[in-house]
Order: C-alpha cells, then sequence, then structure tokens
C-alpha cells in the first residue's frame, strides 16, 4: 500500500511522444568540457595536463575527501586545457577539457568484475566509488557514501522511479529499455547496504514500465515494485519516503534516521553497468523537449557534452527560446549560456518559447493560501515571502524557510504570480552568508583576545 504526503501538484504531464520513441545514442562532440565538480561534496583534483592522452573511462579527477566521486575521460583524446570554465550553475569550475580523437578507445581499467567481487558488499560499494556514481537523477550525492553513512541504520532501501516532473521521460525509457540491467542494479545497492528489501516506486503514468518490470518477477530477489498516484514532488526524498512508508524524515534529518536509503532508478542502471561492464558514470539518458523543439526525444548523452551540440543534434530550434532549463520545469535550472556541458545530474533539457511564461508585472499576494494548501513541507510560503522581502531573519527562521525543498509547487499554485521559489533560495543564500560572517567574526575576536 502507499501513503499519502501533504500537498502536491498535478500539472499536465507533457510526457508524449517522448515516452513513445527508444533512447537515441548521440554523436559525442569534437571538443568535451568536464568539471570537476559533477557532484554534491569536496570537488576533484585534475589527475591530467595539458597535453596528455586520455582514454575512454580514464580517471582524470578525485579527491581524498569522503564526500566526493572521481571524474573519469567521457571520450579518448588530447587534454587541450586544464582551466576555469562557465557550469550550468553559473560559477566557474576547474574543467579538463579534452579534444575528442573520435576513437572511444576504452581504458584498461574498464573490465566487468566477477562473481567472488560482487558477493562482497564492501567491494560493491568499492567499485561504485571508483566509478564515480552519484544521484543521477539531479541530487548528484556520492552513492558510496550514502551506502556507507547507512550502514548500521537502513532496513529498507527505495528505488526512485516517479519521475514526476513534467516532460521528463529518461527514467521511464531506461526502465523499459533496460528492465534486468536495472534491477540488477538494485539487487547489488541490497547487497551493499545489507539489506534483503527494496521498493521500487514508480507513478501510475507508466503503466507498462510497472508491468514490465513485475513480469521479471523482481519478488523472488527482494524487490517490490510499488504503483504510487501520480503527483508533484513525489519524487521529492522525504516525500517519497512518506509515501512508500508512511513514515516522515525529522526536520534537518537524513532519510537514514527512519531506515531507509533512497536512489534513483538510472543510479541502479549506472551500478549494473560498472560492476558487469566496467563502464563508470560518463553518460546520462536526457529528454530533450519544449515548445521550442520540434519533436520531444530521449539521448544517450556523454557528460561534458556542450548544451548547444545537443540541440543542434535533436535539430535545433524551431523557434528562439525564451528560456532554457537544465532539468524540469518546476526545479530545474535556467541556463543563460548554451556552451555549458550536460554533467551528471542532467536528466532533461527544455527550450521554451516566449508565450509560455506564466510571470506578471507586479506580482501581489492576495493571501488565498494557495500556496499553503499544497507545500509538501507543511510551511507557510506567504509569510516566508514578505520576512524574505524585508531581510527579517528571525522571521525567516520562525517560519522555517531553510526546510523549503524548492520544489515550486507553491509559484506553480500562486495566482498572484508571486516568484516564490526565487525568493526562498535568496533567503537561504542571506541566511548562509549571515551565519558565515557571524563565524568570521566570531573567529577574529577569539584571535584577537588570544593575541
Amino acid at each position: 500500500m502507499s501513503f499519502k504526503f501533504h500537498g502536491g501538484v498535478h500539472p499536465p504531464d507533457k510526457k508524449s511522444p517522448a515516452d513513445k520513441t527508444q533512447v537515441i545514442p548521440l554523436n559525442p562532440p569534437s571538443l568535451v568540457v568536464i568539471p570537476m565538480s559533477l557532484h554534491i561534496g569536496a570537488p576533484c583534483r585534475p589527475a591530467v595536463k595539458v597535453g596528455d592522452m586520455v582514454k575512454l573511462g580514464q580517471k582524470i579527477g578525485d579527491s581524498d575527501a569522503p564526500v566526493s566521486a572521481p571524474i573519469h575521460a567521457t571520450v579518448s583524446g588530447k587534454v587541450t586545457a586544464v582551466e576555469p570554465r562557465l557550469t550550468p550553475a553559473g560559477t566557474m569550475v576547474t574543467s579538463v577539457v579534452i579534444e575528442n580523437d573520435g576513437m572511444d578507445t576504452p581504458c584498461e581499467t574498464m573490465v566487468p568484475h566477477s562473481e567472488e567481487e560482487l558477493s562482497d558488499p564492501d567491494a560493491i560499494v568499492a567499485l561504485i566509488r571508483e566509478a564515480g556514481i552519484v544521484g543521477m537523477g539531479g541530487a548528484t550525492f556520492p552513492t558510496a557514501f550514502k551506502i556507507t553513512s547507512g550502514k548500521g541504520k537502513v532496513d529498507t532501501v527505495i528505488i526512485n522511479g516517479a519521475e514526476c516532473e513534467p516532460y521528463i521521460t529518461s527514467d521511464y525509457r531506461t526502465m523499459l529499455e533496460h528492465p534486468e540491467e536495472v534491477l540488477g542494479g538494485i539487487r547489488l545497492i541490497m547487497k551493499a547496504c545489507g539489506v534483503s528489501r527494496a521498493i521500487f516506486a514508480i507513478e501510475d503514468n507508466k503503466a507498462d514500465a510497472i508491468a514490465l518490470l513485475k513480469s521479471k518477477n523482481s519478488e523472488n530477489s527482494g524487490i517490490d515494485i510499488l504503483p504510487l498516484k501520480t503527483l508533484y514532488p513525489q519524487g521529492a526524498e522525504k516525500q517519497l519516503i512518506k509515501t512508500v512508508t508512511g513514515l516522515e524524515v525529522p526536520p534537518g534529518g537524513l532519510p537514514a534516521a527512519v531506515g531507509c536509503a533512497v536512489f534513483n532508478c538510472f543510479t541502479a542502471y549506472s551500478v549494473y553497468r560498472a560492476a558487469y561492464e566496467g563502464r563508470p558514470a560518463i553518460e546520462r539518458v536526457v529528454t530533450v523537449a519544449g515548445s521550442a523543439m520540434e519533436q520531444p526525444k530521449n539521448y544517450l548523452v556523454r557528460v561534458g557534452t556542450p548544451l548547444e551540440y545537443v540541440f543542434e543534434q535533436a535539430g535545433g530550434f524551431i523557434k528562439e527560446p525564451h528560456k532554457v532549463i537544465m532539468g524540469g520545469p518546476m526545479m530545474g535550472v535556467a541556463v543563460h549560456d548554451l556552451s555549458v556541458p550536460v554533467i551528471k545530474g542532467t536528466n532533461a533539457l527544455l527550450a521554451f518559447c516566449e508565450d509560455e511564461t506564466r510571470t506578471v508585472e507586479n506580482p501581489t499576494c492576495i493571501r488565498c493560501g494557495k500556496c499553503v494548501e499544497v507545500c509538501p513541507m507543511n510551511l507557510l510560503p506567504l509569510y516566508m515571502y514578505m520576512y524574505e522581502q524585508k531581510d527579517d531573519y528571525a522571521g525567516m527562521e520562525r517560519n522555517r524557510l531553510t526546510d523549503c525543498i524548492e520544489c515550486g509547487a507553491c509559484a506553480y499554485n500562486c495566482p498572484g504570480r508571486l516568484h516564490l521559489t526565487h525568493s526562498f533560495r535568496a533567503g537561504k543564500a542571506k541566511i548562509a552568508a549571515r551565519a558565515a560572517a557571524e563565524k568570521a567574526r566570531a573567529e577574529a575576536t577569539k584571535a584577537a583576545t588570544t593575541v
């Protein structure tokens, strides 16, 4: 059975016809730009220099930090630059630029692991770490660290197959085209976590994927396929746990606090490929869609591929896009420079025409409470917005602004068209900056008094 989390909205799916067409492997570009920060946590140090020849799958960046993940070459060729480059987040990050030789010469490390190795949970964690696998649904949290930090606390693995944002069908196509591999990856994750039960939660607008996965007798290996009513933001970690188990992760807490660990569907597929093909996390299925595109499609894209190249290979724009978003229309990031690369968490690239914008000249709160009705975190967005606009830190903290998951449900439901989600992101940045300034002052005072 499934439960219900508070709030939520159901925007139009907009998932057809992309969900009807098979994934198309995209030929890699002549040049890839691979940032040394493709995950939450410490960035990697480049392991190559200008002039080096690299092979496909070769490790080109790593870090000793516990919360990090190695980075690999996504083509074979020559390193032409190691320098700061712009990323989709709008930041400059040290990046390795590789000129593609068109050969895809594989690295010697890209070999399958033996069944003996895969019987050892620690060996599975090690190969996941070495493959650079992260949360491929967009969160990009290092998967190996998630597993090790939950050891002894987690009794249930949840696989996120909700894919609840409009337009996105990349995970759905992965389920349909690689069901055995996805289930195999889940079994490896279960073994690594030391659990005997996994729940594969999939929204009911993917009925054929649910039927196909059930036909593989997944329950024989402890994997239950659980259909969920379609509702956004059900794919958010805390909301998915509530829907699947009825348990609520405490404010500021982690899923392990209620015995759960959540992994994305494509993450499970990536684990399988790392184990049985020796292939690191160098590519991602990406939905390319939106009103500025002629026809939505899904492409298998190498990490480091410039967005402009992806759109060109998808047929180009039928109209000049007013906005390009990496990710879904609810939680995605607007991109202003199409030279930035695809990263590990890129599940969609959406290009929208100007006539789809819903902004108004003077957004005004009318105190209707519709934002409160749909907030999945039981917050009061109208007050959070008011206090953020006034830079009232006490008010923001009292109304738990930092608990906002930035799902955009409130902004979607707001008849006054307030920029609620943007305001809450700004509020979090203000709170973080203030805390950093206070810490710096305290350290300076301490240093002065000890002289």
